[in-house]
């Protein structure tokens, strides 16, 4: 169903918040400000250094990426492109579609990935090996 995603439906989302003499606050509401419900919800902390993150795509799930504190490079691959870029404010995020491989990386001191996901785990939807990837989308 996903086999043709690309990194162009990849896109950041501006997210709202509010701000006043006492900091900002910051808000989510899916299927408003995201094109999904959220069903799952983690995040990811205390990355050690020089780590690399994700390195998987997902059959269906959809995903909300974003960064809490600190920063993260995200590159988003579909198998002819990829997209690189840098998250480093709880105000922008960048949705991912179904079939777009992932590896997040260049972790900052102190740096804290959240994710919204549009389905529960299921260790069924993740596609671990990159050659199996391309073959899903029908590349190799």
């Amino acid at each position: 169903m996903y086999e043709q995603s690309s990194v162009e439906q990849c896109y950041l989302v501006d997210l709202p918040k509010l701000t006043d003499a006492r900091g900002s606050l910051g808000f989510i509401e899916g299927s408003n400000h995201i094109p999904f419900n959220i069903a799952r919800v983690y995040y990811l902390f205390d990355v050690t250094d020089g780590c690399r993150r994700g390195s998987h795509a997902h059959k269906e799930l959809c995903q909300f990426i974003f960064a809490i504190s600190g920063s993260f490079e995200i590159t988003l691959d579909d198998g002819f492109k990829t997209k690189k870029i840098t998250l480093s404010s709880p105000d922008q995020g960048i949705f991912v579609c179904p079939m777009i491989w992932r590896d997040l990386e260049v972790f900052s001191e102190g740096a804290v990935c959240m994710v919204l996901a549009s389905h529960a785990y299921d260790a069924g939807d993740y596609i671990h090996d990159y050659n199996d990837f391309l073959l899903g989308k029908n590349i190799k």
